[in-house]
């Protein structure tokens, strides 16, 4: 339901359900083929709309420019954006002379002039129409509408004039702030505040606002972290709402007899849960058992969450809302609250809990030979954690919990379990990319102490294994069941992107073939072939950004990554909206004998496709987040060791200079100025590598150079160093 139609809901009374089936009605009208642009007069006698409903007309109307399905031109005319060619994009702003508009539907980058720009703000959603040459080959675009303001407020630096301030953002792609100065009066100099803003920028005129809240000091101590926090409105997500509140009170704090009927009861089975020390939402719990025909009994437990969030209930649409669990460094901000997803529906030791299992007969080769979906109660015999499971493997049981000795049988099997998964995984053409995570570790304060690469070993292996099989087991199961769903899908990557990709790998004297129909096997075979590991996690990390981004989709495309027809995501409710959604239409399906109502089917059909798009539109977002907190950690961190000199490795060349990364994970920038030998470097971007006019010097992805750590920017997350 649109915001405009939340508003004047009173005034236009009439149900949601019903605005929403005559929004999609004249959707359709748009979308037919035989439609011509039309005014709104027009549009209002063909659809024969009284002049009762006239202004429910013009609500839907708004609604659909809003949201950049029509577009109405100079002569009032509406029709279809995808009809004109325009497209519907995020801005982000490069610098005061240009940007980019980043096309939601591929990720397709459109350089936008400044001038072109409608002086939107980075982050806004826009409408863009494309700038052609003589030969028709896009060149660049221009904003022709801004659908979304993105930056009702800001966080940033009050700088105080005489007779007025102006606000100078944390976020460096905004603009400074005008502020009168009856709207900064008792705003000390140098505070660090909070802005709305109450005029967008234009051609003749900046932005202006208003200071609603004083942050704190820029020399307060980790104000940095606490600017970033707020300006993503994360403060705002500490708390759940009253009426969530309300619905929490009705919810056990555990499990009631009432519930455990007609569930499988596997309270007896050993099983586990392993995830990282400090995890407190467990949402999968794992049994391994071998039969007596050699195969394995691979038993999936995932936290039954839709069980205890109903359909619609305020806890729901809160879920939809935030649509995904952030995390960043000490803190999650959690889709769910703590009751649910640290309490009643996380798998913890020795209690009983509610679960959606899912048993999978699986051979020696990894092959999924049978499976069976259903409800159980368990009780999870250990709480196991990454790093004590790889030592009891590894047979260093040294001050490590006795009782993983009582269980090493059943690790043991785990383990063989995932390397045959592994090896079939391999075998289908799964492309691993061997790209290292930075773990944060912060002190008791709050203050960043250390960073390195975050530790992969057998045991987060087992996991991973497994949760990949049960993922494309449900998908595989469900799709064949023809029921709606959310699938997690990855798309081939563009022809164009692999022929750049292919220019690089030249320089390695490797070559992706049959890049007209790719296989996931000739991306992961380049990588087999790469002996040295710190080249292959720099081919891996520009590889990966050659490839579309994952997404949510209720159409089952497959997953080019993967190598994999069926993939989504069961796995993860607690903490993914697309997968509680997919538990509760499996949980509808097995409480009625895998039969679907006709009116559950289209109630469905219609979620599963406004959920996908959501939820990945959430995914992006909580995915720049804990970027730009990984970011900000990592350069506060570096900024205590100015001066000092580290071996990396090069992992990107630009026209600007070369990227270079550190075995702690930090990466920074080698401008051309801090290159040595008084030499003027060309940039050969078709195969990615710098040449020294003077010396013949060549760079490339992947070698090894010594550096020296000149700047630590905490304010614009910018690490220089010196090329030694």
């Amino acid at each position: 339901m649109s915001k405009k139609y939340e508003d004047n809901s009173k005034i236009l009374k009439i149900s949601e359900e019903e605005y929403l089936k005559k929004k999609e009605a004249v959707t359709s009208f748009f979308s037919d083929k035989a439609y011509v642009k039309m005014t709104f007069k027009q549009i209002a006698n063909i659809l024969n709309v009284n002049k009762n409903q006239i202004h429910i007309l013009d609500s839907i109307l708004t609604d659909l420019e809003n949201e950049g399905i029509i577009y109405i031109d100079d002569s009032k005319r509406f029709d279809l954006t995808k009809k004109l060619g325009l497209l519907k994009c995020t801005y982000s702003k490069k610098n005061e002379r240009y940007g980019f508009g980043i096309n939601i539907e591929n990720e397709e980058d459109i350089y936008i002039q400044k001038e072109n720009s409608l002086y939107a703000m980075n982050n806004d959603e826009v409408l863009v129409e494309k700038l052609t040459n003589n030969t028709g080959k896009l060149v660049e675009g221009k904003v022709v509408k801004i659908l979304k303001r993105n930056n009702e407020k800001v966080v940033g630096t009050f700088v105080k004039n005489k007779n007025f301030g102006f606000v100078i953002p944390i976020d460096t792609k905004i603009d400074d702030i005008y502020i009168s100065k009856k709207n900064s009066i008792n705003i000390k100099d140098s505070a660090l505040v909070e802005v709305k803003i109450e005029k967008y920028p234009s051609k003749n005129s900046k932005s202006e606002g208003k200071i609603i809240r004083v942050i704190g000091n820029i020399n307060d101590k980790n104000i940095d972290v606490k600017a970033l926090y707020i300006s993503y409105g994360l403060d705002k997500l500490e708390k759940f709402n009253k009426n969530i509140e309300n619905e929490l009170k009705n919810i056990p704090d555990k499990v009631l007899k009432i519930e455990m009927e007609k569930r499988e009861d596997r309270t007896l089975d050993n099983i586990f849960t392993i995830d990282s020390e400090d995890a407190m939402d467990l949402d999968d719990a794992v049994s391994v058992k071998k039969l007596g025909n050699g195969n394995y009994l691979l038993s999936v437990y995932i936290a039954d969450v839709s069980h205890y969030v109903k359909e619609s209930s305020y806890l729901d649409k809160e879920a939809i809302s935030r649509g995904t669990s952030i995390y960043i460094p000490g803190q999650v901000i959690p889709m769910l609250p703590k009751k649910l997803s640290n309490g009643i529906c996380s798998l913890n030791a020795k209690v009983l809990r509610l679960a959606l299992g899912c048993d999978m007969e699986i051979d020696k080769k990894g092959n999924v030979l049978n499976s069976n979906v259903f409800k159980a109660v368990i009780k999870v015999a250990k709480k196991m954690t990454y790093d004590n499971v790889y030592k009891t493997l590894e047979n260093d049981t040294k001050n490590i919990d006795k009782e993983y000795i009582k269980y090493k049988k059943d690790l043991v099997l785990m383990k063989e379990l995932a390397l045959i998964l592994m090896k079939k995984r391999k075998n289908d053409g799964c492309i691993d990319f061997d790209i290292k995570e930075t773990k944060i570790v912060l002190d008791k304060m709050g203050d960043v102490v250390d960073i390195k690469p975050y530790e992969i070993t057998i045991a987060n292996k087992i996991i991973e294994e497994f949760m990949l099989v049960t993922n494309m087991t449900i998908a595989e199961k469900f799709f064949f069941l023809d029921v709606p769903f959310i699938y997690r899908i990855h798309e081939k990557p563009d022809e164009e992107k692999l022929i750049k990709l292919n220019e690089l790998l030249s320089s390695y004297k490797k070559r992706i073939k049959g890049i007209k129909n790719v296989h996931p096997s000739a991306l992961s075979n380049i990588l087999k072939g790469i002996e040295n590991e710190e080249e292959k996690e720099v081919i891996s990390t520009y590889m990966l950004r050659t490839l579309k981004i994952a997404r949510y989709s209720n159409i089952c495309s497959g997953h080019f990554g993967l190598s994999a027809k069926y993939y989504c995501h069961f796995t993860s409710p607690i903490r993914r909206y697309p997968d509680l959604f997919i538990h509760r239409i499996i949980s509808n399906l097995i409480d009625n004998n895998y039969l679907l109502n006709d009116k559950n089917y289209l109630k469905y059909e219609k979620k599963a496709e406004i959920y996908s798009k959501t939820s990945s539109d959430m995914e992006k977002k909580a995915t720049l987040i804990e970027r730009d907190f990984d970011d900000l950690y990592i350069v506060k961190y570096m900024e205590k060791f100015i001066g000092n000199i580290y071996e990396g490795i090069v992992s990107s060349v630009t026209s600007f200079g070369m990227f270079v990364k550190l075995e702690n994970t930090a990466e920074g920038l080698v401008p051309f100025k801090n290159m040595p030998d008084d030499d003027y470097y060309i940039y050969d971007e078709r195969k990615s590598i710098l040449i020294g006019e003077k010396t013949s010097k060549t760079y490339k992805i992947g070698d090894k150079v010594k550096v020296k750590l000149q700047r630590a920017d905490t304010k614009l997350k910018e690490i220089d160093f010196l090329l030694l």
